[in-house]
């Protein structure tokens, strides 16, 4: 029976009986001892078999998860092993995971009393975009003799899609709406300035601005009342994703696009919430998607499922065809959100130009990536001659990055250099900001 498994047990008693034979020829009283061990050997093995394999007494499985899991978290998976049989087994369970994860040697061992239920939690952490399909759910069971296995082998196969970051989106979203959260990374910004969108005369109370008294008003009521006026929403937020071969860098698993991905599906979730609308655009040498911005109920899911079909190519980024796409896309200012990779001087002098014109017409964010593991070894410490070589081109790669960012400072353009993994809360954080100085 190809799902009987013989235990190491049996072999062990199996050798100590062969043993006692070839020691039974020099005594042969001890023959029929040995033998008489040999048939309760095999009379055990045949029970334990008729145990295991008995059709009244089985095992269930059933696997519970997400339809959609979260790209870079950790998304847990639950297992509830349920028996039937009156008596008590040691259970070994394997869960065929997708082969993305390359995953082949987790399993869960555990004892499982008569007819009794036991759950199983783990957590997976994916770190590629697309569907991963679930295979089998196997379960090793055997009985307190040890003799034999049975295994059973449930068809449980199950696909689900790895979206962008969800988990990230409303942890971000979380901490933007709720008031105690300026110690946890996403800052609140008091608002500075003041817009021309009316919202109602009330009563003058103690803190209100004076320049906001509605002088007739006043005269009519014979008290002081004053204009209120709200943040002004429904901007236009568009994120632009680069999916050049740049992006196809790796940072602990994931690919910088996909960091620009989360961090712009979360970038999308907070504007929508704050009254803005919320559009993306992807390009690399030629243009990929252009979702208008809108702030309509399903703009949000609409975003999600094209992020999620998005690949790196792996050609060089044009930026004039993205310039003229942009120009006939967003018609009026908005605020763009430019997810890019600038590795070198060089690269950022070549788009240089595209970006002051884009500047010219829209209040533009170029946010490009800050590498991580030259940082750390521009502050190694130096133990031999290939070490301070190694220190002092890592330090010229970080210098060329402040570069860039007063290269970019000194045409008037806002921009971020963000670790990959401080992304989301950096990129909100610059939108909030600008959002309270009335710049958009």
């Amino acid at each position: 029976m190809r799902h009987l498994f013989l235990k190491n047990r049996l072999f062990l008693f199996l050798l100590i009986v062969a043993i006692g034979f070839t020691v039974s020829f020099g005594f042969p009283f001890l023959f029929p001892v040995f033998q008489i061990a040999l048939y309760a050997v095999i009379a055990l093995l045949l029970v334990d078999v008729f145990i295991l394999f008995n059709r009244k007494q089985q095992i269930s499985a059933d696997r519970t998860m997400a339809n959609q899991l979260s790209l870079g978290d950790e998304n847990k998976i639950s297992i509830e092993i349920s028996s039937s049989y009156t008596i008590p087994l040691e259970v070994e369970v394997i869960d065929e995971m997708p082969y993305q994860l390359q995953k082949r040697d987790t399993s869960f061992k555990f004892s499982l009393s008569p007819q009794n239920k036991r759950q199983i939690v783990y957590s997976i952490t994916p770190l590629e975009r697309g569907v991963s399909e679930f295979g089998n759910i196997n379960v090793f069971v055997s009985s307190v003799l040890g003799f034999a296995q049975r295994r059973y082998v449930l068809d449980r196969k199950v696909t689900a899609g790895v979206y962008p970051s969800i988990l990230q989106m409303r942890k971000h979203e979380f901490q933007v709406f709720n008031k105690s959260s300026q110690n946890q990374g996403v800052k609140k910004m008091r608002r500075l300035g003041n817009t021309n969108e009316f919202e109602q005369i009330k009563e003058y109370v103690k803190g209100d601005n004076y320049k906001h008294i509605n002088w007739k008003a006043t005269s009519r009521k014979n008290k002081l009342m004053v204009n209120q006026y709200q943040d002004e929403k429904s901007q236009q937020v568009y994120c632009i994703i680069d999916k050049s071969r740049s992006m196809k860098m790796p940072f602990d698993g994931l690919t910088l696009l996909d960091y620009a991905i989360n961090s712009s599906l979360a970038m999308s979730n907070v504007a929508i919430k704050k009254g803005d609308k919320a559009g993306l655009i992807t390009f690399s040498d030629k243009i990929g998607t252009q979702l208008k911005a809108t702030k309509n109920a399903t703009q949000l899911k609409r975003i999600m499922e094209v992020l999620y079909n998005q690949k790196t190519e792996f050609l060089e980024a044009n930026y004039d065809l993205l310039y003229q796409s942009v120009k006939q896309t967003v018609k009026s200012r908005s605020l763009l959100l430019m997810y890019l990779n600038f590795e070198s001087f060089y690269s950022l002098k070549r788009a240089l130009p595209m970006l002051r014109r884009l500047n010219k017409s829209y209040l533009i964010i170029v946010i490009f990536f800050e590498n991580t593991e030259i940082s750390k070894a521009s502050v190694m410490n130096c133990e031999d001659v290939a070490d301070v070589y190694l220190k002092t081109f890592a330090q010229k790669f970080t210098d060329e990055k402040r570069m860039m960012v007063q290269e970019l400072r000194k045409y008037g353009i806002q921009s971020i250099l963000s670790k990959p993994e401080e992304l989301s809360v950096n990129s909100i954080n610059k939108y909030l900001e600008l959002k309270s100085r009335g710049m958009i």
